[in-house]
This record gives structure tokens, C-alpha cells and sequence, in this order.
């Protein structure tokens, strides 16, 4: 019977295991780039420095995951596909599955929980302390690991598919690399090419629910970056108010594994979204719109109608050619 890998069960997060199938490794180079080689390059990222949770800097080129080479040539597949999408831009990125694309921003984001992890057993190591890990954020990343596995065995998605996916076309200046990511409410953002991609990797698809509206506006447009910009903002936050745990049936049999959401609604019927409220949305526009200098009093100036790129004051779509200002 196919039977899932879960390192929570006894918290193994070393370097002599694979992070996605569990076998030993036999040396300490069996390992791989969380960002891989060819992003890095593109970009020149690998010397630049990356902050870790913990305050630790580290640099894009030193976060690697302990990988056996049965996974490894897995990941190299879906990277080949991946690479040469994101090469040639929006259309082909839009041709995508949505599952190749949640796969791929779905290890990226585990690769960097997997080294925060790693770098928070050396503190509490140094610090004789036991590490206190929320149960919450474990059910999560859990939950994550087991879909990412569908990279390496045979995984059915029945219903809902456990994830968001939003590929947008973005009229970006050259050589822009921009990602966020947070890994509290598994959510992602890439601004690369003539494209924006956001994945919110564990809401069962309720974030582009939420946001249909918007959705339908952005349509085929090309968006300016700052409009792409608000429209993360806007993802962002809304994973912050989803209110729900999610919990998935996972059944194994000799062919395959299925995995299924279980309903999102419980007993109180509250909201799976608790309540907008601009003033902190404002404060996530702003850190969103840096490149542009917008701070929070201009953009919550009128709490009823604060400052949007995407819509105008009577929700309709904002051409990017009325929008003067420089590109982000």
C-alpha cells in the first residue's frame, strides 16, 4: 500500500533524511536548492541575503533540503516545466496546471519553513531551552507536506483542490524578481518576466472565492505593478482572517492516495473570513506599495473609499494606461 512520509511524528528535520520521502541518505551531499539554480542565476540571488524568522541572515544560495535522488529527479521534472514556462512569460505560465504551480511555490515555502525549523532546534539547542512549536502552524505544515508529496506518489485530489492559484499578466520592468511569502498563513507571491503569480497554499480555494470579484475585473488585463501589488495586499490579508483549520481525509489504497477537504463550516456557522478592516488593510497596502512611498494616512484618508489602483470610486476596472505613475 502507498503509505505518506509525516516528519512531525517524531519531528525529524536532519540532514540524513530526505525531507519528502523520509529514506536515509547515504552522504550530506544528497541534497538540493530550495530556490533552484536557475531562478538564482537568472537573478543573480545566490550571495543575497536572506532573513530568517529568528533574525538569523542566511543567503538564498545557503537554504538547501536534504533530498534522496529517487525525489530529487521528481522535483528536477517539474522544475524543467517550470523553468521553461517562467522563461517565456504570462502565456505560458497560464498554460500551466494549477496543481505544477502549487507544487512548486509549495516546496519553495516548505523548504524555507524546513530551514526556519532547522535554525530554531540549533537555537534551542545553544540555549538548553525546550522549542516551544505552535500545534497550529505543525497541523499546517503537516497538512502542506502531505499535499507536496503528490510530487512523488500517486495523489488524487477529490473535491476542492486544497489551494489558490492566480496567474496574472503584469507589465513589469525588466529583470523585476519580486517574491514575498508568508509562512504563518501559507501564502506566496512571485513578480517576475511579464507575469504575477500568487498561491495560497492551504485554504481549499476559499481565497479566490472571496476575491471572485476582483478576479473577474483583472480578467485578461495587464496589470501595473502596483496594481499586481494591491491585488497581493489584498490575498495577503484575507488569508490572515481565514479563520479556519482545515482538516483533509486521506485515504490509501494499493494505486493510489486520495486526498479530500472535510467541510470548512462547523457548528457556530461564523464566517470562514472574519471582518474586513481597512485600517489594517491599509497597513499591509503600505508595506505592499513601499516602492511607490504611499503611507497609510494617504491611503485610509477616506476609511469608505480608501486608495485603490485596481477600482475606481464606482468599482469599475482602472486601465493600467490611466495610471501615472513610475514602475515598481
Amino acid at each position: 500500500m502507498t503509505t505518506l512520509y509525516d516528519p512531525f511524528q517524531e519531528f525529524r528535520f536532519d540532514h540524513s533524511t530526505c525531507f519528502l520521502s523520509g529514506e536515509k541518505l547515504q552522504s550530506a551531499d544528497e541534497e538540493i536548492q530550495v530556490f533552484p539554480m536557475w531562478l538564482m542565476r537568472a537573478y543573480e540571488l545566490e550571495e543575497k541575503p536572506f532573513k530568517l524568522l529568528d533574525e538569523h541572515i542566511s543567503t538564498y544560495k545557503q537554504l538547501k533540503l536534504p533530498c534522496a535522488a529517487a525525489t530529487a529527479g521528481r522535483l528536477d521534472e517539474l522544475e524543467e516545466q517550470i523553468e521553461a514556462a517562467f522563461t517565456e512569460g504570462y502565456a505560458a505560465v497560464k498554460q500551466l496546471e494549477p496543481l505544477q504551480l502549487f507544487q512548486w511555490a509549495g516546496k519553495l515555502v516548505y523548504g524555507i519553513i524546513f530551514n526556519e525549523i532547522q535554525s530554531g532546534i540549533r537555537q534551542q539547542q545553544l540555549s538548553g531551552e525546550v522549542m516551544n512549536f505552535s500545534q497550529v502552524l505543525a497541523h499546517k505544515f503537516k497538512s502542506l507536506h502531505t499535499m507536496l508529496q503528490s510530487i512523488r506518489l500517486p495523489i488524487q485530489f477529490d473535491g476542492a483542490l486544497p489551494f489558490s492559484v492566480v496567474v496574472t499578466r503584469v507589465a513589469n520592468p525588466e529583470d523585476t524578481f519580486s517574491y514575498r511569502d508568508e509562512i504563518n498563513t501559507l501564502v506566496f507571491s512571485l513578480r517576475m518576466k511579464d507575469f504575477g503569480l500568487i498561491v495560497c497554499l492551504q485554504d481549499n480555494g476559499t481565497n479566490n472565492n472571496y476575491h471572485r470579484d476582483y478576479l473577474k475585473k483583472v480578467g485578461a488585463h495587464s496589470l501595473h505593478p502596483i496594481q499586481f501589488e494591491e491585488l497581493c495586499a489584498r490575498y495577503f490579508y484575507s488569508t490572515y482572517l481565514f479563520n479556519r483549520l482545515p482538516e483533509y481525509a486521506v485515504l490509501p489504497t494499493d494505486e493510489r492516495i486520495y486526498i479530500e477537504p472535510m467541510p470548512l463550516m462547523d457548528m457556530s456557522r461564523k464566517p470562514i473570513f472574519d471582518p474586513w478592516q481597512v485600517k489594517v488593510f491599509g497597513q499591509v497596502l503600505e508595506n505592499f506599495w513601499k516602492p511607490w512611498g504611499f503611507t497609510l494616512f494617504e491611503i485610509i484618508k477616506d476609511p469608505e473609499h480608501p486608495m485603490s489602483y485596481l477600482l475606481d470610486a464606482e468599482e469599475a476596472w482602472i486601465d493600467m494606461d490611466k495610471i501615472d505613475l513610475p514602475k515598481g
